[in-house]
């Protein structure tokens, strides 16, 4: 495994910007080890809701991992707002990077991750495939 760092600049969209860094990637996919930033106006969507929740205001990035396959990603991330509140959830489109967001990805080049239905949730799922080379 050869985990690369990235950091994320201001105004970044935190999910698209990490989509964008494994597509370029062989393969594709890649899981996020670990992050820290900050955010301005985090948009997480918790457990069992459809839609997102907008936590206004800036705040710090404690935690955030998860796997990236080349048709989508299922993210989770915790942050604290200045209050020292800590929440947490899956990471949606929208989550402006405040200063900064450092994130250890580990590409998976001999891997195909994607998302597929899956009967038994409801869900698109993760199946997971060795690459084939061509």
């Amino acid at each position: 495994m050869n985990p690369y760092p990235l950091r994320l600049l201001p105004g970044s969209d935190l999910r698209k910007a990490l989509e964008s860094a494994v597509s370029e990637q062989p393969g594709g996919s890649a899981f996020v080890l670990s992050g820290v930033g900050s955010l301005i106006d985090a948009r997480l969507r918790f457990a069992g809701h459809d839609t997102a929740t907008t936590i206004p205001g800036p705040s710090e990035i404690l935690t955030l991992a998860g796997s990236l396959a080349e048709n989508g990603a299922h993210l989770h991330m915790s942050i604290s707002t200045p209050d020292g509140r800590v929440v947490g959830g899956h990471v949606v489109y929208g989550n402006t990077v405040r200063t900064t967001a450092e994130v250890l990805l580990a590409p998976l080049p001999g891997w195909v991750l994607r998302r597929e239905p899956d009967a038994s949730t409801g869900y698109d799922e993760l199946v997971v495939r060795r690459r084939v080379e061509e």
